[in-house]
């Protein structure tokens, strides 16, 4: 337990440039405190405590703004940063040292009593207000960009952002050994798109003003001149 609550300390550490101290952490971190209400509810479910499990993830839902169903599985230096509206479901799994920011959904998108929630390789990152939807796989090593939804498979070492989410990096870069918090300096597909459409529409100005002027030119070669008027 000890071991695990160390471990647990040590990744905020790591990822959180504006924690003080130890003590600051276990009072004042949310995203710490989700997590040992987890693992507490995962024990009881684990061991067929369903209601009781249930009820322990319910308060931590309450003093915490977050919410992990205690059925998950969440590998070990697990962190969320901020982490109001976090929800994370029953069937979702994630793996070794992912990163989920604040308004983050791990969700399903069937009744069925069966796998529906996504899986998270190790090293993922997922950006604020991300919606992550179906029981499918986002690779390690992955990002996730903000407010991104996404509905289909990520290779790993991928980036993916827009609604739906669109992949536009994947095993483009090296792979650091230090975990990468820039979710914010994403690519936008979407801003790119846009900056080509207003290269085309000055594109079109400058031929038309071209083609203006030339009709302007030929109108006056072949117009006579206006005869002076008599006095």
């Amino acid at each position: 337990m000890f071991s695990t609550l160390r471990e647990d300390l040590r990744v905020v550490f790591e990822r959180d440039p504006a924690v003080r101290s130890a003590l600051e952490i276990i009072l004042c971190y949310p995203g710490f405190h989700a997590i040992m209400f987890y693992r507490l509810a995962h024990w009881f479910w684990r061991n067929e405590f369903f209601l009781a499990g249930r009820f322990i993830s319910h308060l931590g839902r309450f003093f915490t703004g977050i919410e992990i169903h205690p059925g998950a599985k969440i590998g070990k230096g697990f962190f969320i940063d901020h982490g109001m509206g976090v929800v994370i479901g029953e069937t979702a799994e994630i793996g070794e040292n992912c990163t989920l920011y604040h308004q983050v959904t791990l969700g399903g998108t069937s009744w069925a009593k069966e796998k529906r929630h996504p899986t998270l390789g190790n090293d993922v990152i997922i950006g604020s207000g991300a919606k992550v939807l179906g029981p499918f796989t986002v690779g390690d090593g992955s990002k996730v960009g903000s407010n991104s939804v996404v509905v289909k498979e990520v290779p790993k070492n991928s980036t993916v952002v827009g609604v739906p989410g669109r992949m536009v990096i994947t095993e483009g870069k090296k792979v650091e050994s230090k975990v990468d918090l820039e979710h914010g300096q994403l690519p936008d597909p979407e801003a790119k798109a846009i900056s080509c459409l207003f290269d085309q529409i000055r594109a079109l100005e400058q031929k038309v003003k071209d083609l203006t002027d030339e009709q302007h030119r030929l109108k006056a070669e072949i117009e006579p001149p206006a005869k002076a008027g008599n006095s």
